[in-house]
């Protein structure tokens, strides 16, 4: 089927749309301003009895009323005693009903269970003392029985409903904060993770270079050059202790993380546990400094973790290589067809981690599913590339470096 320019244009005008429209009709404002529509609907429908009960007003005047009544609910979320109290005002004055529902449900959900219960027990007090007065309505109950058997469940229901929805709301809130410390702690995790690399690599290199000039030192002596050699070695021995005392190691002994030369150990563990990997690493990428080579057996190793958990006997296929001054990885795995039996166990912050790894080294990663493949791809800049690389050859499942 041909799709015209007008076609297309109509329907992403469609589709904005609609995305506008859910925007707007879920935010608080749009819900409070239904709300109050959906209750001043109600109780127009009582505009003719209202009018008849009072001489005072009209079937105008009785509807101004309820509209500004109605209008209280505007501010439910800041103030939610306010339309309770038009609503009891409503209540003694023209015996409507319909708002204080509202306004319990309001009370309840916006401020919990004990203001709830109180408002509640104060509505029926309010409604126990108007229904001894003369003038109550007798389609409001004509017995003492019949009055309670309306009101009490209407006050009851409402503020109940309220309650139960502010619990959900608890919940959702705590889940939400929840899922963010976990989030958070997985970046300081990760950022904890590089800068023990850091530590790693770096103080590695600087402990050569501080060996290397003292090595020159020696040589040098009784020349003029042996002052400035022992100058650099004296700089790099400082250098390495402010490392260690910036860079604080953890208590749990990891061993320092592999490189590219991790992968292929990857990659057959994963094919051990039902998902077969393919990876290919072009020869180039092997000239990446350590530092870039641990972000690369990271992220892959998130990426067929997730693989694993969530698309489990699917196969991965993972392409690491350079594109011009940009290291390049991508990691995709088809989605399953079904739901796996049982809900995979995860915490959910993986993608946070490889995120921050990336991000640390000055690059982006995206991860999205689309038609049916799960795709995660990594930008991060080369860095500095060793002068000489070696050369590898990939297969299935497997990596090797050839002799």
């Amino acid at each position: 089927m041909q799709v015209t320019t007008a076609s297309y244009g109509w329907r992403r005008l469609v589709a904005v749309s609609r995305r506008y429209a859910h925007r707007r009709t879920t935010s608080p404002r749009a819900v409070d301003l239904i709300t109050a529509i959906g209750a001043l609907s109600l109780m127009v429908l009582d505009v003719p009895g209202l009018a008849a009960g009072d001489n005072r007003l009209t079937g105008v005047t009785a509807t101004l009323v309820l509209t500004a009544g109605a209008a209280s609910l505007l501010i439910r979320r800041r103030a939610p005693w306010v339309p309770y109290a038009v609503a009891l005002l409503l209540l003694a004055w023209l015996h409507e009903l319909t708002l204080i529902q509202f306004a319990l449900y309001s009370l309840g959900r916006f401020r919990g269970r004990w203001a709830g219960v109180l408002s509640t027990a104060g509505y029926v007090v309010v409604a126990v003392v108007l229904f001894s007065l003369p003038g109550w309505p007798e389609q409001h109950a004509d017995s003492f029985s019949g009055f309670l058997s309306l009101v009490v469940p209407i006050g009851v229901l409402a503020s109940g409903v309220g309650v139960a929805a502010n619990r959900q709301d608890l919940v959702r809130e705590l889940e939400a904060r929840r899922a963010e410390t976990a989030a958070l702690q997985a970046v300081r995790d990760e950022r904890i993770s590089v800068a023990r690399d850091v530590h790693d690599l770096v103080g590695r290199e600087l402990t050569v270079l501080a060996v290397r000039a003292e090595v020159l030192s020696v040589r040098a002596r009784g020349t003029p050059q042996e002052k400035d050699f022992e100058e650099l070695a004296d700089t790099a021995r400082r250098a390495h202790l402010m490392l260690n005392d910036t860079i604080v190691h953890r208590a749990d002994e990891r061993t320092a993380t592999p490189g590219l030369e991790g992968l292929p150990a990857l990659a057959e563990e994963s094919g051990r546990m039902g998902s077969p990997v393919t990876l290919r690493v072009g020869a180039d990428a092997t000239r990446l400094s350590p530092l870039r080579q641990t972000a690369v057996y990271r992220v892959v190793q998130e990426c067929l973790t997730n693989a694993a958990k969530h698309a489990p006997g699917e196969p991965v296929t993972v392409a690491i290589g350079l594109e011009g001054s940009r290291l390049r990885i991508v990691a995709r795995n088809a989605l399953p067809r079904s739901a796996p039996p049982t809900e995979p166990v995860s915490s959910g912050t993986g993608t946070f981690s490889m995120r921050e790894r990336v991000r640390s080294l000055g690059g982006t990663l995206t991860a999205r599913a689309e038609g049916g493949v799960y795709e995660v791809v990594a930008l991060l800049p080369a860095g500095w590339l060793r002068p000489e690389p070696g050369r590898w050859w990939m297969g299935e499942g497997t990596a090797s470096r050839a002799p």
